[in-house]
């Protein structure tokens, strides 16, 4: 199917990967890795584990949910997408305030994930009104 949307234009949903979101969201994931490699091994299990596990679930999640079709499965899947990036973005912060980012990194950081929290609440929005005109 086709869908024409003010945030990312016209895409097959099929190809969750010509998302913008998505896209951003997968530059976040390799971002996280690359920073928390330099994290204390004492983290490894604990802050380590959950940055990565909350940034790999936001592409993850944009997949899934493009994955099943168009339908309100996508908007249930982007939601969870969403509480991650919040989670993700308490995890940048504390980071910061632990010592383990720069406090340049840090904004660097809260930029890109204030950036993809903009496009699935745009996202978001943009589907469920085609969902609710589709009624």
């Amino acid at each position: 199917m086709i869908v024409k949307t003010k945030f990312i234009g016209v895409i097959n949903v099929s190809d969750y990967r010509k998302l913008k979101v998505w896209e951003k969201a997968h530059e976040c994931v390799l971002e996280t890795y690359r920073i928390t490699e330099k994290y204390p091994k004492s983290e490894l299990y604990a802050l380590v584990s959950q940055m990565r596990r909350a940034a790999v679930s936001i592409p993850s999640n944009i997949a899934e949910g493009y994955g099943n079709g168009y339908n309100k499965n996508v908007v249930r899947f982007l939601n969870i997408a969403l509480g991650s990036t919040f989670e993700l973005e308490y995890q940048f912060f504390l980071s910061k305030d632990l010592g383990y980012l720069s406090e340049e990194k840090y904004k660097e950081l809260a930029e890109l994930i204030i950036e993809i929290k903009k496009m699935i609440i745009g996202l978001i929005k943009s589907l469920n009104i085609r969902l609710n005109v589709n009624k």
